[in-house]
């Protein structure tokens, strides 16, 4: 196809090109609202997992519409404008304080309700990919079952790759939608309405002008705004935002100690103690590297998982630490840093890294989720020379926060640490220990004391732990909030799927494939809280977790399409069950203990195995369906079950999220015989 004729239109794709094409859009448009929207949502980036259940939510629609002859996936973009309008105009903010779960930031409820916010946001989202699930339906049904998930997979791996791509550029938001006009064009033409063409451009300009704002940029993270505070004065420092929400201020490192002198009491604690070597976990902008160095640090290694926001610092700190030949900069987690090397320290310190976001639209992780375990504190210890020091601080909201990590400590070292509050600063506080006792000393007054504190009946609440990773959950539970968005998720989905799929005739049939996919998504979840603790929390390994679990899915459709035989269900089936227990006994900590390259052999193999066996029975199960559409839609909506699901790993931990899995597998294990049973067609 010549240049010029793509440009008229008058082609358009067809046949594995187009569903290549329209599950890629899919997957790729999926991606971008969940990282847009918890952008310019403010702390809708905390339930970035409502985004990912609305899409999926939106796709099962879509494939169920896709049997009726009226094709609205053309007007999708209006959707999508409707959307971007909506966060522009109206940018909900959730209540973030709560007893049981709570957010560093302040945050004030602005613009709409959150009870009216939520569920718009939840709805529109689930109506506009309901399009794009329509558009790649469509495709679908030109192929056999099998044939059309081998191409669907296809794509939605490009989707990944194609969205990696651009956030390893760092690319403004406004490239998202011209890549969903272009695909759009492939895929309809001169079919595509004068409506939606001009829709698109419409959320480009948007787009455009958001991008074109002052000091905006983005990292693989965030969308980050700079400003300059004070400009020409003495006291002048850069504001920096992140997701509307303020970060962190540049400036001066005797200008900070005077506005927040929590910088400088480590060093005050750790008396007589040599700074040959020092760790600063949440670099940031450099400030804590440049206390360092001005405390005579010889060598300090400043780990720092933004690169954007390091790259800030090193063009506007003041001090300009990263130009010092004494530091090496890190762009990685910490706790991913700490386990990749056998340094020891004079100084650790954890700098205030709190995230404001979780690390991807499927768990409920965070940056630092595993920075604060007490396995995490216990490798900083090991960390640490005979009269090095450790200590973290931050603004922490509540009073049992500071008692968890204070009682971490207490545990990991064996003795009390020091505790240090600021009341001039509300919430400000650091926590310093020594590895032996007397490393560090504090004030009168200053020592944590377990009894003292329950004496007073004040709570101590467990550590954190690398099975339950939830610094910020108070108790084992799950809080109000998340039951909130869970019931809001159901209830849309039954009414949609009454609306679109009828009394479910069509997925009647499909029961097994139902609880497939919902353990499925668990599989998935688990699989990426797996490599983020083993290989880091970064946006990098996140992508390569949903790479791999769709080559796996891939590799199973071509072990099924291309067998001389079928393989037989029952060693199918044996073989999930095997490799979900071997996942469940072999616990994260032992490969943590490995060299990265075994790490990464036995981590792909524990992990990937039951995706491969379980999308073999899918397959196997899903090659002889006689309405794929509505199988894959069955499918789809388990998924949106399954994550829905996850939220029990606030409960139970991550670990029994496979438990959860392998009964979800045995329920579909018994449906399908069941229905075999009944339609030998089916089976």
């Amino acid at each position: 196809m010549s240049a010029k004729t793509m440009l008229r239109g008058e082609t358009v794709l067809t046949g594995r090109a187009r569903l290549i094409v329209a599950s890629a859009l899919m997957l790729f448009v999926q991606l971008a609202l969940i990282r847009w929207t918890g952008a310019n949502l403010v702390h809708l980036s905390y339930f970035s997992n409502l985004i990912l259940l609305a899409s999926v939510l939106g796709i099962g629609l879509g494939f169920l519409r896709s049997r009726t002859s009226n094709d609205l996936g053309r007007y999708v973009p209006i959707g999508l404008l409707i959307l971007v309008a909506f966060i522009m105009v109206f940018p909900a903010r959730i209540e973030g304080s709560s007893t049981d779960l709570i957010f560093f930031t302040e945050v004030r409820p602005t613009g709409l309700p959150t009870w009216v916010s939520l569920p718009l946001v939840f709805i529109v989202i689930a109506i506009t990919m309901t399009g794009f699930g329509e558009i790649t339906g469509r495709a679908f049904r030109e192929f056999k079952a099998l044939d059309a998930y081998r191409w669907d997979i296809i794509g939605s791996i490009l989707g990944t790759l194609s969205f990696t791509l651009i956030a390893f550029l760092r690319a403004p938001s406004w490239i998202w939608p011209i890549v969903t006009l272009v695909a759009l064009w492939l895929l309809y033409g001169p079919r595509l309405p004068w409506v939606s063409r001009i829709a698109m451009v419409l959320i480009i300009g948007t787009l455009v002008v958001e991008s074109l704002m002052a000091g905006i940029s983005w990292s693989p993270y965030y969308k980050v705004h700079t400003e300059i505070q004070n400009a020409g004065t003495i006291n002048e420092f850069t504001n920096i935002q992140v997701n509307g929400i303020p970060h962190q201020n540049v400036m001066d490192v005797q200008q900070r100690l005077k506005a927040e002198p929590v910088y400088g009491r480590p060093y005050e604690r750790a008396i007589d103690n040599p700074l040959n070597n020092v760790l600063v976990v949440g670099a940031g902008t450099g400030t804590d590297v440049a206390l360092a160095l001005a405390r005579g640090a010889k060598h300090v290694d400043a780990v720092e998982i933004d690169p954007r926001i390091q790259q800030i610092g090193s063009q506007v700190n003041p001090n300009k630490p990263y130009d010092d030949p004494r530091v090496s900069v890190h762009i990685n987690d910490g706790r991913a840093f700490l386990s990749s090397n056998d340094t020891k320290y004079d100084l650790i310190l954890f700098a205030l890294p709190d995230s404001l976001t979780l690390v991807s639209g499927a768990s409920q992780l965070r940056l630092e989720s595993y920075l604060f375990t007490k396995e995490s504190i216990t490798a900083a210890r090991d960390h640490l020379t005979d009269d090095g020091v450790f200590a973290m601080y931050n603004y922490y909201r509540e009073p049992w926060l500071i008692n968890r990590l204070a009682g971490t400590l207490d545990e990991v070292f064996g003795h009390a640490p020091c505790l240090d509050t600021f009341t001039a600063v509300q919430s400000l506080a650091a926590i310093t220990i020594g590895k032996q006792a007397d490393n560090a000393v504090c004030a009168p007054a200053a020592t944590w004391d377990r009894a003292s504190i329950a004496a007073a009946a004040q709570e101590i609440p467990v550590p954190a732990v690398d099975d339950r990773p939830f610094l910020y959950l108070k108790t084992q539970t799950i809080p109000d909030i998340y039951l909130i968005v869970i019931a809001l998720i159901l209830a849309v989905s039954l009414i949609g799927i009454r609306i679109f799929g009828g009394p479910l005739r069509a997925m009647r049939g499909y029961g097994d494939l139902f609880f497939m996919g919902a353990a499925f998504l668990l599989l998935e979840t688990r699989s990426i809280t797996t490599f983020a603790l083993l290989f880091g929390t970064t946006w990098l390994v996140n992508a390569l977790v949903f790479t791999g679990v769709l080559v796996a899915v891939l590799l199973a459709i071509e072990v099924t399409q291309r067998a001389r035989k079928p393989i037989p269900r029952p060693f199918i089936i044996t073989a999930l069950f095997a490799s979900l227990l071997v996942a469940f006994l072999i616990p994260n900590e032992m490969l943590l203990g490995l060299p990265v390259p075994l790490r990464l052999l036995f981590a792909v193999a524990i992990a990937f195995a039951p995706v491969f066996f379980a999308n073999l029975l899918f397959t196997s199960r899903f090659k002889n369906a006689a309405n794929p559409t509505a199988a894959f839609a069955a499918n789809l909506f388990g998924a949106m079950i399954g994550g829905c699901l996850e939220y029990l790993s606030l409960i139970l931990g991550y670990q029994w999220l496979l438990a959860v899995a392998a009964g979800l597998y045995l329920i579909a294990v018994l449906v399908g015989q069941r229905q075999a049973s009944k339609s030998p067609v089916s089976v």
